[in-house]
């Protein structure tokens, strides 16, 4: 079968699509025809080395599609079943072999794109709005990078709480796409002073929450932003790790709080999988959320996916189609 592999770390150039031997499903596992793998900031990080992996390797760990063939001590699902999966990886690929522990079949009106799309994204935006920080009536949340897939999956489920969104954007084409989910009140990063212009709109209350997913070039007016006893929930790097920094900051800032989650630690029981993704797909079907497929790349176009995500140049999730 051909898939991406990554023999040495780097730029997307490390980026080369090959044949792969993929063998029978063991174990636990599934072997799945993939029809879409998502692509998400965690495969640049693990393909620069940011995020350590056992070289070569197979990107990807999230995506969906049909089960082609089910190895010994699995249960509940079969051949042809339609799946989705997240923290699984080797996706980029046209085979998967998934843990039968990471899968969740896709229920019926949800399609293999939106599945894809809805795994990694959807279920960590569940917990950041659920177990993360619980986002309650009336209060106002700063939620930078609003017109990427996070931003537009954070903006809409906030609002569906009965919350405010304050968001951060670059373009004119973010802001409205911002504004079509739901955010109330947009910020130009790159033209004000971000923390000034959250204290105005808000009339000197600042933020209850931030949430961050930029990192390094947000991380100063992300805590600025914040009220007394305000919550920064820093659940990325996109524009790189934040610097070692003295903890007196949040002291001094208003005895404020700061967590660093992740996916895999709001994965700890199949119960916990089944009750994220569960919500997820039941907001796709009842409509209270839209997932933006912003760009599909077939296995060939792997590396213009990450050169494309990495230059700040999509809306919404890309896709990989196999």
């Amino acid at each position: 079968m051909r898939a991406i592999r990554v023999a040495t770390n780097g730029g997307p150039e490390v980026l080369e699509l090959g044949e792969v031997e993929l063998g029978e499903p063991g174990p636990g596992q599934l072997l799945v025809d993939v029809a879409a793998a998502g692509v998400n900031f965690i495969d640049t990080y693990q393909r620069s080395g940011i995020y350590s992996m056992e070289l070569p390797f197979t990107p990807g760990s999230e995506g969906a599609g049909a089960v082609a063939a089910v190895g010994p001590d699995v249960d509940g699902f079969a051949v042809g079943d339609r799946v989705a999966w997240a923290m699984a990886p080797g996706s980029y690929a046209e085979k998967a072999l998934v843990p039968a522990a990471s899968a969740v079949k896709v229920p019926d009106g949800v399609d293999d794109r939106t599945a894809a799309a809805a795994m990694l994204q959807g279920m960590t935006a569940h917990y950041l709005i659920t177990s993360t920080h619980e986002v309650s009536t009336g209060e106002t949340a700063l939620v930078h990078a609003a017109a990427g897939g996070m931003g537009l999956l954070l903006t809409q489920l906030i609002k569906h709480k009965g919350a405010n969104v304050i968001g951060t954007v670059s373009t004119d084409e973010k802001e409205r796409l911002a504004r079509a989910a739901g955010a109330d009140e947009i910020i130009r990063y790159t033209d004000a002073d971000v923390a000034a212009e959250v204290r105005d709109l808000t009339d000197g209350r600042a933020a209850s929450t931030v949430y961050d997913g930029v990192g390094r070039t947000t991380f100063d007016a992300s805590l600025a932003s914040l009220r007394p006893r305000g919550t920064l929930v820093l659940f990325g790097a996109s524009s790189g790790p934040v610097p070692p920094f003295d903890p007196q900051r949040l002291n001094s800032g208003g005895s404020l709080f700061l967590t660093r989650p992740s996916l895999g630690h709001h994965l700890l029981s199949r119960d916990e999988l089944d009750w994220r993704a569960g919500e997820v797909f039941g907001w796709i079907t009842s409509g209270t959320i839209d997932f933006r497929i912003g760009g599909t790349y077939s296995l060939d176009e792997a590396r213009r996916a990450h050169e494309d995500l990495e230059g700040r140049r999509t809306t919404g999730k890309l896709l990989i189609l196999p």
